[in-house]
């Protein structure tokens, strides 16, 4: 019988320890083009950080909404096995505040990379909850053509973008373009509209409607002047049809070349910029004007990297999560996703932008974002946000005004808290 070596049985006992401590981690896999690509990256070097650990991926539905209905089911089953680490929705932090782990102290060492609006986002009375995955925000799309046809710069407050659409809309017109608009957004009432509405409000010093600290602050007369300057666009630099536009809708009539400006989401830059595009080379990014004595805010969109709170292996998940949180991972995310990173120091990688130089301009607009109230409403958001988008769409139509609206908007959010958000 061959003799054991001091060296064998050492190989074996570290075998031994590796398979007992050996995690099986399951993260979902991105559905949108260049997923499996990324996540074969993640797996190898992930496992080749963690020998003996093996990482899975399954895959969620690409819906929002039947992604989060799937993920609260298997939540409501106490599945440990179902996901480790998944991405959620800019929204869902608060709701699904007792479903993922507390991440406050593994990562406070990271958060100082990170846009400041995204990070406080993701936090839940003083908690970390999320990573920041990656960014989206409302952003104010431009001709840059015709502003310097007509010897205007871009607006930096709403009373200029007011002015400078109203002059140009009617020269256009003048000219012989007349379905010519100045001014584009998503009207329809639905959750964009409650991007538009923060916007607009906290431009104007009128707050996010609830704070931080989950008090109702809509009733004031910054926000009032705020909702009757959007409504007083509607017919005269708006279409009437604004009303029933969302993203899509909004993208379709400035690509086309009917509209001066337009908010909307990043991915319009991009798609602006194709061969196909009538635009191409014509159009300008900036951040969202500021009210009068205001500052610009963008509303915060994006995705984030949530713990499932049940895992059975926290340590070997946080290290994951970190892993693709980091430089290179949000890099390859960004080459091989289009993601837009979310920490700062991205947004001047010679690397980075030279693959997508349109980043360049998305910098201080993601400075900008701010979260809408669903971290401190939790579970009620939903409706908190069907009360906003209705209260404006009342106010935009002309049903209403807005003092009368916040004044109304106040007490309805108030009815919906209770005692307290939950």
């Amino acid at each position: 019988m061959k003799k054991l070596t001091l060296s064998m049985i050492a190989a074996v006992l570290t075998s031994t320890f590796t398979m007992a401590h050996a995690d099986t981690l399951r993260m979902e896999c991105p559905s949108t083009p260049g997923g499996k690509e990324y996540c074969k990256y993640v797996k190898n070097r992930f496992e080749a950080a963690h020998p003996g650990n093996t990482l899975q991926f399954i895959d969620l539905p690409p819906a929002s909404d039947e992604k989060l209905a799937l993920l609260q089911q298997l939540f409501a089953s106490n599945d440990e096995n179902a996901v480790d680490l998944f991405q959620s929705d800019t929204v869902w932090i608060g709701l699904l505040d007792k479903h993922t782990l507390d991440l406050t102290d593994h990562v406070a060492d990271i958060k100082k990379d990170f846009f400041p609006g995204a990070w406080q986002n993701d936090m839940v009375n003083g908690r970390v909850k999320a990573v920041p995955s990656y960014l989206d925000a409302g952003a104010l799309y431009y001709r840059k053509d015709l502003l310097e046809k007509y010897n205007e710069k871009p607006p930096a407050t709403w009373e200029d973008l007011t002015r400078i659409a109203t002059r140009i809309q009617k020269a256009e017109r003048d000219a012989g373009h007349s379905n010519f608009w100045g001014l584009i957004f998503q009207g329809k009432s639905y959750e964009g509209l409650t991007c538009n509405a923060l916007e607009w409000i906290d431009s104007h010093n009128g707050g996010s409607f609830i704070d931080s600290d989950g008090k109702v602050t809509i009733n004031n007369p910054q926000a009032a002047k705020a909702l009757d300057m959007a409504a007083a666009w509607i017919g005269k630099i708006a279409p009437p049809g604004v009303l029933g536009y969302k993203e899509e809708e909004s993208r379709a009539v400035f690509q086309n070349g009917d509209a001066l400006f337009m908010r909307n989401w990043p991915y319009a830059y991009v798609l602006s910029q194709g061969d196909d595009s009538a635009l191409k080379g014509k159009v300008g990014v900036m951040s969202l004007p500021k009210g009068e004595g205001g500052k610009s805010v963008s509303a915060l969109g994006g995705w984030q990297w949530s713990i499932n709170a049940a895992t059975k292996h926290p340590e070997t998940a946080i290290a994951l999560l970190r892993m693709v949180s980091d430089t290179e991972s949000q890099k390859m995310a960004q080459k091989l996703l289009g993601y837009s990173p979310t920490r700062v120091a991205l947004y001047d990688d010679k690397e980075v932008l030279g693959r997508a130089p349109y980043l360049a301009e998305f910098k201080q607009i993601f400075a900008d974002a701010a979260p809408r109230p669903a971290t401190q409403t939790k579970g009620q958001y939903a409706r908190v946000s069907n009360a906003i988008y209705n209260a404006t769409f009342d106010v935009l139509r002309g049903r209403t005004d807005g003092k009368k609206a916040v004044a109304a908007l106040q007490q309805r959010l108030n009815r919906i808290k209770g005692k307290q958000w939950h």
